[in-house]
């Protein structure tokens, strides 16, 4: 039997604005001079609770993109651009607090992989420029959740237990609980969702002592498929 966590990698792995800011300041060239205010203030409620219209950062600037009326393919090429740009001065981020510490203390056999609907440009040099791309066992690009979270879960549920950790319910959690899967919600909106999960809390370093409880549990107890239950 192995257990496996299936970690979301944007707002969850990878904290701070900078990603989002890089985006929005390249949908900014297609838009008017007072886009890049409005992006940062709107980022700046939906870090403090006071919005629950989007469901992170890069719903924030694709939405206030589309209500300026750039267009898609202009969207898309300045979400690509921004993403080569991840790990740079132009495009900072940082490693969760407390993950490190978490992925240190798992299990040895615990299965470690990253489901992402970004594509690759950026993130294993990230991981590996902040010490952990080692613990990772795989790495999963333009994933295309919600709907192709679900097959990743159900191929490792059929080795042992699953925690989906995510700051998404739709995309990175909703799907996982679907299929049998345990889920931990991270990020600016676990305090005021209403969606079951198995545990919650602003950030893994809040989550650490539980995630890794789970996954020392995981380690020792009989498992039966989601199918056989």
């Amino acid at each position: 039997m192995t257990s496996t966590i299936v970690f979301d990698f944007d707002g969850t792995v990878a904290v701070g604005a900078g990603p989002v800011v890089a985006y929005a300041r390249e949908v900014a060239r297609h838009a008017d001079e007072a886009f890049l205010a409005r992006v940062e203030a709107t980022i700046r409620a939906f870090d403090a609770g006071e919005t629950d219209r989007f469901r992170d950062g890069y719903d924030i600037v694709g939405t206030l993109a589309e209500e300026s009326g750039i267009d898609p393919e202009a969207r898309q090429r300045a979400y690509l651009a921004s993403r080569g740009l991840l790990g740079t001065p132009d495009a900072a981020a940082e490693l969760a607090p407390g993950l490190a510490e978490i992925l240190a203390d798992l299990p040895r056999e615990t299965r470690v992989v990253l489901a992402t609907n970004a594509p690759a440009a950026g993130v294993e040099p990230a991981l590996t420029a902040w010490g952990v791309r080692d613990r990772f066992d795989e790495l999963i690009y333009d994933t295309g959740k919600p709907a192709g979270l679900a097959p990743i879960i159900e191929r490792a549920l059929a080795d042992g237990p699953v925690l989906a950790i995510g700051d998404i319910v739709e995309n990175d959690l909703s799907p996982a609980t679907a299929v049998g899967a345990d889920t931990a919600l991270v990020g600016a909106t676990a305090a005021t969702s209403t969606a079951e999960v198995t545990m919650r809390a602003e950030t893994l370093a809040d989550l650490a002592d539980q995630i890794v409880a789970w996954a020392r549990a995981a380690q020792q107890t009989p498992f039966t498929t989601p199918s056989e239950r």
